[in-house]
């Protein structure tokens, strides 16, 4: 039970960036930049917790830490692109 309130834990710390890019996107009518990588997006969130609430091995904190490092990567290319417009 500890595990599974880690991972709702960290869904939630990830919610102000995602969701305020993607707000953002929204409000100013460029939500097309967001739309060919939130699946992407969203698939990594769903692998990193179920990592988490599966093992915390060695080698489940470096695939969860993968997983982690796509969604930033893309947090970081929307926030380019929403700059750059």
């Amino acid at each position: 039970m500890q595990r599974l309130a880690r991972a709702r834990d960290n869904c939630l710390e990830g919610l102000p960036v995602f969701g305020g890019l993607m707000l953002v996107a929204a409000v100013s009518v460029n939500a097309a930049l967001t739309e060919p990588l939130a699946f992407a997006l969203l698939g990594a969130r769903i692998v990193q917790s179920s990592i988490h609430l599966a093992s915390l091995s060695p080698t489940a904190v470096t695939l969860r830490f993968s997983a982690f490092a796509v969604q930033m990567g893309i947090g970081v290319y929307w926030a380019f692109l929403l700059l750059s417009v």
